[in-house]
Parts: structure tokens; sequence; C-alpha cells
């Protein structure tokens, strides 16, 4: 019974997230992941050093620096301002969206979607206030396209670092793109697709879209926000530059995203403002999440699952279709490290990896807890009073990730292993 604990403490968590109400008692999504958390330790599924261990400081810490410099752009204006130069060519919400997934889609492959989900949410909550649009279009648009677009970059996401660090792939940053960059535009073009099908009446509206320059509120916490994104994109350059140029040299994304918060932890005089205004329960989400993934992995019940299946574990449908699956369950960077192994011990081709990257990402538009970049949307939102239910996100994720699937099957099982 032991082993079963944090299977059904895992079960409960979903259904609390799903429902999010318990009689007058609302729950948001990191304190129902805190309350998970907090079982399976209290029920001895976990061992307190365990827990410890099992949260990813790199995480932490990277998403904290980027929460810092993501919390400084909105707070001084520049985000709002540079918006306006992004965006103000849209003139209608159906021209937006597609703005928004080709835009955030190219940049979470270079930024990591995670990025992207912490620079954009409060951007689109900004969009749906200025121009009166269901901010839950913006942000399922915004979801959509930073998990879609990062799967096409060995730096997209921390599961394709992981398959481009562990899968023996040569020049990732070159295979990536030629094995995934056609399904994945494909796989945005099926995320405009459903998004106007969900949301007929916004995307149909003939209003036009009338955009406003926004002024700097603080031109001094501006000029450290903008020194900090420069920074972020040059240290990125570089990183890719020096993985493809020198491939045993790896700056990790963890300092990179340290670096660039300098500015604005040294320079600004509101830097205690910042701190205490970034998305802490989004951090505390994270560690929670990985002791209670800890614990499920410990519990021993999902390896078998995987390895003892009698499908074929190198098949592109079969390895897509696990991934998708089981992600939900135990997040797509576990899965991940637990399937490679499988991969590598029957000798899988560059198209069995490339359908493990593919597989386990897509996974991500399918349910809130499919994609950390997912929640960290989700947080952000509720942190200014809007949300996206379960239901909500699932409504459009599901029928979306199943036929993106199918688009991910079909090219690469073209493709000679």
């Amino acid at each position: 019974m032991g082993t079963l604990i944090p299977l059904v403490v895992l079960v409960i968590v979903f259904l609390l997230i799903a429902i999010r109400k318990i009689g007058n008692v609302d729950f948001r999504i990191w304190q129902v992941m805190l309350l998970g958390a907090a079982a399976v330790l209290a029920t001895g599924s976990i061992a307190p050093l365990d827990a410890l261990a099992s949260i990813n400081l790199d995480v932490m810490l990277f998403l904290f620096f980027m929460f810092v410099i993501g919390e400084a752009l909105a707070s001084s204006g520049y985000l709002y301002h540079l918006s306006f130069r992004l965006f103000s060519r849209a003139g209608s919400v159906r021209h937006l969206v597609v703005l928004i997934l080709i835009g955030a889609g190219v940049l979470s492959a270079l930024l990591m979607n995670d990025t992207l989900a912490v620079v954009g949410t409060p951007l689109m909550l900004y969009f749906a206030r200025r121009h009166g649009i269901s901010p839950k279009l913006l942000l399922l648009a915004l979801a959509f396209a930073v998990t879609t677009g990062s799967v096409l970059s060995p730096i997209g996401n921390p599961q394709n670092l992981l398959i481009a660090l562990s899968g023996d792939i040569a020049n990732p940053f070159i295979t990536f793109p030629l094995y995934l960059a056609v399904p994945t535009a494909i796989s945005l073009l099926l995320a405009y697709a459903f998004l106007c099908r969900a949301f007929p009446a916004e995307l149909n509206s003939t209003v036009p879209l009338v955009h406003r320059e926004e002024t700097i509120c603080d031109p001094a916490l501006a000029a450290l926000a903008r020194l900090s994104l420069i920074l972020l994109v040059i240290m990125i350059a570089v990183r890719i530059a020096a993985v493809m140029l020198v491939p045993g040299i790896d700056i990790p994304l963890t300092g990179i995203a340290a670096v660039a918060a300098i500015p604005i932890l040294a320079g600004s005089g509101r830097r205690f403002e910042i701190l205490r205004r970034i998305d802490w329960p989004t951090l505390v989400f994270f560690a929670s999440l990985f002791v209670l993934m800890a614990s499920v992995w410990q519990s021993g019940f999902v390896q078998p699952l995987i390895e003892g299946s009698s499908l074929d574990p190198g098949a592109v449908t079969v390895i897509v279709a696990t991934g998708v699956v089981v992600s939900q369950f135990i997040s797509n960077v576990p899965f991940v490290a637990l399937f490679l192994p499988v991969l590598s011990h029957i000798g899988t081709s560059t198209v069995g990896l490339m359908a493990l990257a593919a597989g386990s990402t897509i996974a991500g538009n399918m349910l809130i807890l499919g994609a950390a970049s997912n929640v960290i949307v989700i947080q952000g939102a509720e942190k200014e009073g809007e949300t996206l239910t379960f239901a909500e996100f699932a409504r459009v994720g599901v029928p979306l990730t199943l036929a993106q699937a199918v688009v991910y099957v079909v090219w690469l099982s073209l493709i000679p292993a």
C-alpha cells in the first residue's frame, strides 16, 4: 500500500487542480501542489533528505532570476513600450493571435519556453485589458505557442536539452530543426485553427485594434531592464555558438539568467520591491512538484509500465504516444530521463530521439500540468486576477495535442531511420 500513496496523492492533486474549489474554499495551483508534497512527506513516502535532494536547484534559480527580469520589465513599463514596436501592426484580434503564435513560438526556441512564459504573461494581460480581448484566448495562445515552438530547438525546453546532451546527437542545433521544423510549423497552424474554433466570436470580430505607445513610468529601471534583456539575448547567442563550435563547452542557463539579472539586482533602488513582487507562489509550486514527482518515481510503479510493455519502444508512434500520456503524470523531464536509457538500450536512431523530443514537449499542450510553462502562465495570470481552469485548458488542449501528435508521427515516420 505504501507504494500506492504517492499515486493516490497525485490523483487527488489532479482532481483538486481540476475543480479548484471545495465548498467555500478556493484553491490555487501552488497551494494544491504544496499540500500534495506535504502529504507524501507526512506519510513517509519520501524521506526529507530525498525530498530536499529532489528539488532541482538549477530550475529554481533560473526561474528566480527570470522572474526578477520579468518583474522589472513590467514594473518599469518597458515591456509594454516594447510591445508597441512588436505588435502595433496587428489590426485585428485574428492578426494579433497569429503574431503571438509566430513570435512567441520562434522566440521560445531561442530563449527557452519558460522565459517566454515569464515575460509574455503580463503582456497578454495588457493586450486583453487594452483591447477588450478575452484574456483566456491570449493566455492559451501564449501557452500553446511557447510549448509548440520550443520543440524545434535543443535549448527550447529542459527535456530537449537533456536529449541533446544525453542522446549523443551530432550538431543538435542543426539536427533538431532539420527533423522538426516542418511539423512544428504545421502544429502552430493547428494551434491557430483550434483557437479559432474555440473562440469564434473573438477571432471573427471586425472591430479594429487601436494601439497606443505606452510611456515608460520608470526610465531608470527601464534602462536596467533593457540592459538585462540585451545581456540575456547576447549570452544565449554566445551559448548557441559555443555549443556549435566547441561541443565540450556548456554555459549553464542558470548562469545566463543570473548574469542577466545583475543590472537590476545591483543597480536598481527598487530591488527589494522587485524581489517582494516576483512570483514566489510559482517557485513554491515547482519545489513541491519536484518532491511529489520524486515520491511517485521512488514508488517504482511507473518504470515497469514503460519497460515491461509489449509494444515496440523504438517505434515512432509508441514514443510519441508514450511521451504525451506519461508526461501528464510524472512531468516531461522525469519522463525523458526515464525513457532515454530505454531507447539507448535498444539502440534507437536520431528519428527516435526526435520523436521523444516531440512527444514529451507537445504533451504540455494537453493539460495544465503537462508543461512547466503552463503553470508559469496561469500562476502569473492569477497574480493579476485572471485564470484558466483545468477544463478550459483541456477543452482546446486535448484535441490540439492529439492532432499535433498525428502530425509529428506521420512526418517522422516518413524519414528513414
